[in-house]
């Protein structure tokens, strides 16, 4: 009668310390992403306003453009990760490099667009006439790095499929540390202003590009695999990212909306919009980072068909999610006296900000079951299933939100709106799991 609780004991180690094993690795990795744009902005900062604000705008159209092929990572990942759950590791660095010929196409096709473009899409963001020039400028410049971050994109998809998230960190940091001796070095060594940082930027990303190819043609090398294109790969790995460039975009549509809605409202409650999304964002990785361990563990279990391994997996990381999720909220609500002070010293904007506040802290639980199956369901390869709930998402979302203003509610009706929003796509994805349809096992979906 003691058996099978020792079993399930044991079975429960043996996940939380996978989990731990692929999180807090990718946790790091994640964190140090947007350390980059931060040190930038500490480095331009010093050169003048109108250098600031055209860095500003500039980063928001990079990250925009490369955020919406994240899907080199997700499904890279869920790719690699099934094959090596079947064994054939030669398989999963070729599909591997797949998805890296398909970084570079996409990576030629995006920098052809934007350096011709860059000024009109300057002025598309509303760019003064003396912050147009230096946003322009950096754009330019920094365009030429975004085949690079596509690369460090696809390639990080390889490496956790092969459930291995500690290199990325150890990439991601040297990367930071790199980026900012560059970055001064080019901006006040070499006086090149604006453009030395964008510079430095482009040479830290094809640096981490390089490590990154260097890591994965010794895989391949090792385990004979292919390292030439090939069209029906990377074919295959655009029809597998599809979907979840739907999702992604329609992600992307509901953060915008919320900010449109926000800046109606008023100045000091699209200040008080934008603080709470920067905290939101941050709390987001947290998360992020337990999906990432089940895309990669999920994978694996279903590659080597081991659908009640897989289920079990998919038990565990929901109770993860939930109990960060709690711990999450908690923290917001014990540091909000810290955490608004941190941005702002307007007492108007501290008001608004605070009910709304309360809000995030409350859904975190749900954001917590949200990015775990989210994360599960990207790890089976269930890309059609996760665009057509974030879709479905955002026809509940958009009308709820830009009712907001219309019935004279304020930032914290907003934020209930961004819950309700998050519990959508938590009941969705729950269907889902419970239906046990995303469970198909086998080296291909």
């Amino acid at each position: 009668m003691t058996q099978a609780p020792a079993a399930t004991r044991a079975t429960r180690r043996q996940h939380d310390r996978e989990i731990v094993m692929l999180a807090v690795p990718a946790f790091g990795a994640l964190v140090a992403e947007p350390l980059f744009v931060m040190a930038d902005s500490a480095i331009v900062g010093h050169l003048g306003t109108a250098q600031l604000a055209g860095l500003g705008i500039a980063s928001a159209l990079l990250t925009t453009a490369v955020s919406v092929f994240v899907f080199l990572a997700y499904a890279t990942t869920a790719a690699v990760a099934r094959r090596v759950g079947a064994g054939d590791l030669q398989a999963a660095i070729r599909q591997g490099m797949d998805g890296i010929w398909l970084a570079l196409l996409i990576g030629a096709t995006v920098i052809a667009v934007v350096l011709p473009s860059a000024p009109a899409l300057v002025d598309l963001f509303g760019a003064s006439d003396t912050a147009a020039p230096y946003a322009t400028t950096y754009l330019r410049i920094s365009s030429l790095g975004i085949p690079a971050m596509l690369i460090v994109l696809a390639a990080t998809g390889v490496l956790r499929g092969l459930q291995n998230t500690k290199t990325p960190l150890y990439v991601a940091v040297s990367g930071f540390v790199a980026n900012g001796v560059l970055n001064v070095g080019l901006v006040y060594g070499a006086d090149l202003g604006i453009a030395g940082s964008a510079w430095g930027t482009v040479i830290a990303q094809w640096g981490m590009a390089a490590v990154y190819l260097v890591v994965v043609v010794r895989g391949a090398r090792r385990h004979g695999a292919s390292l030439s294109p090939d069209a029906a790969g990377i074919r295959a790995s655009a029809q597998a990212g599809a979907p979840l460039l739907v999702r992604t975009l329609s992600l992307r549509a509901i953060l915008l909306i919320a900010t449109a809605v926000a800046a109606r409202l008023g100045n000091a409650d699209i200040a008080a919009h934008q603080i709470i999304l920067s905290l939101w964002s941050l709390l987001a990785f947290a998360l992020d980072a337990i999906a990432i361990a089940g895309q990669a563990i999920i994978g694996r279990y279903l590659g080597a068909d081991d659908p009640t391994g897989a289920r079990a997996a998919c038990r565990r990381m929901v109770q993860w999610g939930i109990a960060v999720g709690v711990v999450l909220g908690l923290l917001v609500i014990l540091s909000r006296p810290l955490f608004l002070p941190l941005f702002t010293s307007d007492p108007t904007v501290k008001d608004t900000a605070l009910p709304a506040l309360m809000m995030v802290a409350l859904s975190q639980p749900i954001c917590g079951v949200v990015f775990v199956l989210d994360g599960v369901l990207m790890g089976a390869g269930d890309g059609p299933y996760l665009a057509g709930a974030m879709v479905v998402t955002l026809a509940v979302f958009a009308p709820v939100a830009l009712l907001v203003p219309t019935l004279g509610a304020g930032l914290t009706a907003l934020w209930g709106a961004m819950t309700l929003m998050m519990t959508v796509r938590m009941l969705t994805l729950l269907l889902r799991a419970r239906s046990g349809r995303w469970v198909v096992t086998g080296a291909t979906r």
